[in-house]
């Protein structure tokens, strides 16, 4: 499969600009991948364009059904000069978990993942040299049939578009507080809650906002069922440091598998620490942080990469961790993580591409 080019002339593509700073996911690079897919030819089209908006007819699957996935990845540039990418070949395989659970085809893992470092590379100027600075890739996949009627659709789009980010929280890496909820459930047991599909955020945005109303930064989700078993923040999974035992909630099909989650947890246990993937009530959550017994809690995922947690609002009550502070086992796995992801420190997992 080839991909073909269609650049913009060299006098009309823009360049970065960081007057205004870099808002999460405002600004977008000049091209875009984009390739198509009918149940006759398969994925076809394969190319790379200037961005620029998409064409769909009103009566497009995506807008009446919401069959549609995505991922989020970042480059990096390194402090010698060379763009990195963290472990995308996870991202792919699991847009294709996506995708089968979506009843969407499938991608050629590898030809998708050279496409995007052809974008990559095409727009490697607006990759941000600043540390914690990066180039957002966000691959997604859409069905377009135009019909009415509840049955997956025999066409779909493919695209990835490109968005230098800074910091994801306002915190930066500081101690958010976060916002237990046990009137809203993000995913039930059979549903689609480890799938990166559209729907999970949209369900998710009501208790978004209640928290941000009350001051707090993210949501953390219970399970459906019961609504007390820990299951995974708005846009993070969750991990708490109860003296030598560091806990995550298992994957139990209501969690997304994070590639970040999946990262610290191979990371700790190389290190010698305990690392437990169970069920944790939200009760132990509160005893713990009550009785001191919980040392550390933070947030992992692509964007914010480790989110140090100080507070957590459950019930009408706010409990502290860790004095409101960053701990040191959230401090060093950041800095190992993004010291890894920006070239600073020696990769043992083999974890990082270089783009080209």
């Amino acid at each position: 499969m080839e991909i073909r080019l269609d650049l913009l002339p060299a006098e009309k593509r823009r360049k970065l600009d960081l007057e205004g700073g870099l808002p999460f996911g405002r600004i977008f690079t000049d091209h875009m991948f984009l390739m198509l897919y009918d149940e006759a030819k398969g994925w076809h089209s394969h190319q790379i364009k200037p961005y620029e908006p998409i064409c769909l007819d009103p009566a497009a699957a995506v807008f009446h059904y919401s069959q549609t996935i995505f991922e989020g990845l970042k480059a990096y540039y390194g402090v010698d000069g060379r763009i990195r990418l963290f472990r995308p070949e996870r991202n792919m395989a699991r847009m294709n978990y996506s995708a089968r659970r979506m009843c969407m085809p499938s991608i050629d893992e590898g030809f998708v993942l050279k496409a995007l470092k052809t974008l990559v590379d095409i727009e490697k100027d607006w990759v941000p040299r600043e540390k914690g600075s990066a180039l957002y890739i966000r691959p997604l996949m859409m069905g377009t049939e135009a019909f009415l009627g509840v049955k997956p659709s025999s066409e779909y789009i493919f695209f990835i578009i490109l968005s230098p980010v800074g910091a994801y929280y306002k915190e930066g890496f500081n101690p958010i507080k976060i916002y237990v909820t046990d009137k809203y459930v993000r995913a039930a047991p059979g549903g689609v809650g480890d799938v990166k599909t559209g729907g999970n955020y949209a369900a998710s945005l009501m208790a978004s906002e209640e928290a941000a109303r009350l001051g707090y930064t993210q949501v953390l989700w219970l399970d459906a069922v019961e609504r007390r078993y820990v299951e995974e923040v708005g846009t993070m999974n969750i991990f708490f440091y109860f003296e030598e035992e560091l806990v995550t909630p298992a994957l139990t099909g209501t969690i997304l598998p994070g590639i970040t989650r999946e990262s610290v947890i191979q990371m700790a246990r190389s290190w010698g620490l305990k690392v437990s993937e169970r069920r944790i009530t939200i009760d132990e959550v509160i005893e713990g942080a009550k009785t001191g017994r919980l040392k550390e809690c933070f947030g992992t995922g692509t964007a914010a990469v480790i989110s140090p947690v100080g507070c957590l609002a459950y019930k009408g009550k706010e409990y502290i961790i860790n004095e409101g502070k960053t701990g040191p086992l959230a401090k060093k796995l950041f800095e190992e993580l993004t010291g890894i992801q920006y070239g600073e420190k020696p990769d043992p997992y083999g974890w990082i591409q270089f783009v080209p």
